[in-house]
């Protein structure tokens, strides 16, 4: 005889099924067809997994580490990007955001027509679908069109026990980098205990910021405590999946912002009651630990797969468990773009032990000034005591150029502060690894070689997503092999000069930016050599190949052509007239002129500091930057 509560879950997954004819309900493969789990995402800021359950000794954490204790370890978990936006826009769709130009900190991207995020895909199976906390992707206007409004989780009791199951998202902030510096502060952690990470120089700062790290740690879990706590006593936590997981990183420089396993490496528990252990990943134990390599993208074709929804196809992430498990994946993928009002672009990828990374900006140092990162005191006496020369090797790398490669060996050297990528011993490593973030830069078309503003120009009506999609739209295979040989060429390579002067005739301003970027980033001696199609390049069609061939000509050519070039700059750079990413482009390129631009300060200070139409996440960045430019400070060298 069926239950009551069976029957009402069963007339409601038919009610369901005819609401949303189009989804495929008769792939739904449950032994137990009357009931489905409830998913539960308890998620928190910008903490890597300095927990207790993952051998931190100085962590007090104890209700993550019961949660542990009943559930799972994800050893190799990576947000695939290293800071909170581009990270959740990861989330959303289970794509890459380098496939739909959102992948920049605040990109305001439109989403793709033909993809779906996945608490719509969970609305149209049956889930009721909160999130009262942090949205926060990189689509605009996505926010608030896929969840349902938030009720009370005794409200959710009250629909999981009628037969309808819920996907629920709690969010902490108690660990965010801004708490990190939040001045006073009742220290709970001893600094004189803390662990000072190879690349940070151990200051009264460093001790500090990371001590009350780990207090905001300690804060979050009561917090995360309290959340398992509410679910335990409504007893739903017998039928529900919870997932606990970071956003990122630490909120610390050199972690947060930076695509290093730092950076992207965040803690994953996963408890599955008894009644859904045939939706549990592959070896799951109460208080085991899972080898296996998993990542953001990886979270929506997994809670589909949980729900009894087969992924799409669109989705490039693999479900680890479920209904619809996908085989182990031999690699993850980081990527690192504009972050607030600095560009750049880095592209990573690791296996189980070794993490690759490609620098296609290594003319730019690791710690570009951005403002907001240069709040925390870490931050502020780490570059002091590098002008000072007060600094190991392993302390001042990140005050310098980028290498064009990096190779980090994970078991030996987890700070990752011995660059392989030269090793002889490590040649075929690096081959491989090489050859794979390349491949996965053609697999997923990613649009992070375009500058920002030509890839919402070059979309002209679609959506970045449509536009990247093919070839006439999008060289990506040339694109890339310019961009590839404009990064890791020396300063002295006359061939490449001649290869990058000749892909600045390309008819695509993709290729010619490329080609103008490689010179820049070859200095004095290809400027010389290629001044003559770098003048012609201040009339290119395309102004960031206007703005590089100014920065070019500018910083390493003549006197005469420090004043033109200028003159462009500013122009460029006056958001009003230019609009925010041109104005960007240029500003970044005043600043790293430096006080040779000092001639235009009173232009540079005329120049306005927002315009119409810029979103309000996006807003600021320009003054920011002219505040930089106007301090008297120029780039770091």
């Amino acid at each position: 005889m069926i239950s009551r509560r069976a029957l009402s879950s069963l007339v409601f997954f038919a009610a369901s099924a005819a609401v949303f004819s189009g989804f495929p309900f008769a792939q739904l493969p449950w032994a137990h067809a009357q009931e489905r789990p409830n998913i539960l995402w308890l998620t928190s800021e910008d903490n890597g997994p300095e927990l207790g359950c993952y051998g931190d000794s100085y962590a007090n954490t104890p209700h993550i580490d019961a949660l542990a204790e009943r559930g799972v370890r994800f050893l190799h978990c990576w947000s695939n990007a290293p800071v909170c936006a581009p990270a959740r826009t990861t989330l959303i769709a289970g794509v890459y955001p380098v496939s739909t130009g959102a992948q920049h900190m605040r990109s305001e991207a439109p989403f793709p027509p033909g993809l779906r995020t996945y608490p719509e895909a969970l609305r149209a199976a049956g889930y009721y679908c909160v999130n009262p906390g942090k949205t926060d992707y990189n689509y605009a206007g996505l926010d608030k069109r896929i969840w349902d409004e938030p009720v009370p989780v005794a409200r959710l009791a009250e629909m999981a026990a009628a037969g309808r199951p819920f996907m629920a998202v709690y969010n902490s902030t108690a660990s965010h980098e801004s708490q990190i510096r939040k001045r006073p502060h009742l220290a709970v952690h001893d600094p004189a205990g803390v662990r000072i990470p190879a690349y940070h120089p151990d200051t009264l700062e460093s001790r500090q910021d990371w001590a009350q790290y780990y207090d905001k740690v300690s804060e979050m879990d009561v917090e995360t405590g309290t959340r398992l706590r509410e679910f335990e006593e409504l007893g739903l936590l017998d039928s529900t999946i919870v997932f606990y997981f970071g956003d990122h990183g630490p909120g610390m420089p050199r972690s947060k912002r930076w695509p290093y396993n730092s950076g992207l490496r965040v803690p994953l528990i996963v408890f599955v009651p008894e009644r859904f252990r045939d939706l549990a990943p592959d070896g799951y134990a109460p208080g085991g630990a899972s080898r296996r390599l998993v990542g953001f993208v990886d979270f929506a074709p997994t809670v589909l797969s949980i729900a009894g929804v087969k992924p799409p196809d669109a989705m490039q992430g693999h479900a680890f468990m479920g209904a619809h498990p996908a085989p182990e994946q031999p690699y993850l993928y980081g990527f690192r773009g504009r972050m607030d009002e600095r560009y750049d672009l880095v592209r990573t990828v690791r296996d189980e032990r070794y993490q690759y990374i490609r620098n296609y900006n290594p003319h730019e140092i690791y710690g570009q000034f951005v403002s907001y990162m240069f709040e925390t005191p870490t931050t502020r006496s780490w570059r002091e005591l590098f002008d000072a020369g007060a600094l190991d090797e392993a302390q001042s790398a990140f005050w310098r150029r980028k290498p064009a490669e990096e190779l980090y060996d994970l078991h030996t050297d987890p700070d990752e502060v011995r660059n392989l990528a030269e090793s002889p011993e490590h040649r075929a490593v690096v081959e491989r690894l090489r050859a794979e973030e390349r491949s996965w830069i053609l697999r997923v078309r990613d649009l992070g070689f375009l500058p920002e503003g030509e890839i919402h120009a070059r979309a002209s009506g679609r959506t970045p997503w449509e536009m990247g999609q093919n070839d006439e739209d999008y060289p990506l295979k040339r694109i890339v092999t310019v961009a590839a040989l404009a990064a890791a060429g020396s300063t002295d390579d006359d061939v490449a000069v001649l290869v990058l002067v000749e892909a600045m005739r390309d008819p695509d301003s993709a290729v010619r930016y490329w080609g103008a970027m490689g010179l820049l980033m070859r200095e004095d001696r290809a400027v010389g050599m290629a001044r003559e199609s770098l003048l012609v390049a201040l009339e290119d069609d395309s102004p960031y190949v206007r703005i590089t061939a100014a920065e070019a000509l500018a910083r390493f050519g003549t006197a005469a052509d420090l004043e033109i070039c200028l003159d462009l700059l500013v122009t460029e750079a006056d958001v009003v007239k230019t609009g925010l990413y041109r104005s960007m482009s240029a500003l970044n390129a005043i600043d790293a002129i430096g006080n040779r631009a000092g001639s235009r300060l009173e232009a540079i200070r005329g120049l306005p500091r927002t315009g119409a139409g810029i979103p309000g996440k996006l807003d600021g960045y320009v003054g920011r930057l002219l505040d930089r430019t106007l301090s008297g400070f120029s780039r770091f060298e």
